[in-house]
């Protein structure tokens, strides 16, 4: 009796040319990193987190890209706040 190889991750590929040229494609390029690396939690009542998750709607934002902007604009990178 003859027993069937083990299937899974230590199998062999059922045709091997195309397992070679499928090696020979690049790899995929990884993903550029990510700017922002810090975290900042603020404790805000509900009301304020509804009105900013509103208007972010109503712009087309997220609230977490709505807020960047407006500390980028509040505090300037090199410069006094305006």
């Amino acid at each position: 009796m003859t027993a069937k190889p083990p299937r899974g991750f230590a199998s062999r590929p059922g045709d091997a040319e195309q397992w070679v040229r499928a090696a020979e494609q690049p790899a995929p390029s990884a993903p550029p990193p990510n700017p922002y690396t810090a975290r900042l939690t603020i404790d805000i009542t509900p009301e304020l987190r509804r009105r900013l998750k509103l208007v972010a709607l109503q712009q087309g934002l997220t609230v977490a890209d709505m807020l960047r902007a407006l500390l980028e604009r509040e505090y300037p990178h090199g410069g006094a706040p305006a």
